[in-house]
């Protein structure tokens, strides 16, 4: 299977290469070798597997992916709050001219 860089890999791709390593069956540079992976990527998917089951302190996934759900609503938010801000401004000067 060729991959295009910048893709994901698919998440039973993922599943199978972590439980290799958790495992003891390889080591990440063994397991990331034989899979075509980086192993500063195959380490961060073991890392993250840990924090999402509870054996690591951090951020699970659910909770990176709601972060970057929230920080892209306020982003919107205050992106319209500006429109509406400079909305008020002209309204306000037509006003004042009539």
């Amino acid at each position: 299977m060729e991959r295009r860089p910048g893709t994901p890999y698919p998440p039973a791709f993922r599943e199978e290469a972590v439980r290799l390593v958790q495992s003891g069956a390889r080591s990440i540079a063994q397991a990331a070798r034989d899979l075509g992976v980086h192993p500063e990527t195959l380490r961060l998917w073991v890392r993250q597997t840990a924090v999402n089951e509870g054996r690591r302190a951090g951020l699970t996934t659910a909770e990176r992916e709601e972060l970057a759900r929230l920080r892209r609503e306020i982003r919107v938010l205050r992106e319209e709050r500006e429109i509406l801000k400079e909305a008020a401004r002209f309204f306000a000067r037509e006003g004042a001219t009539r």
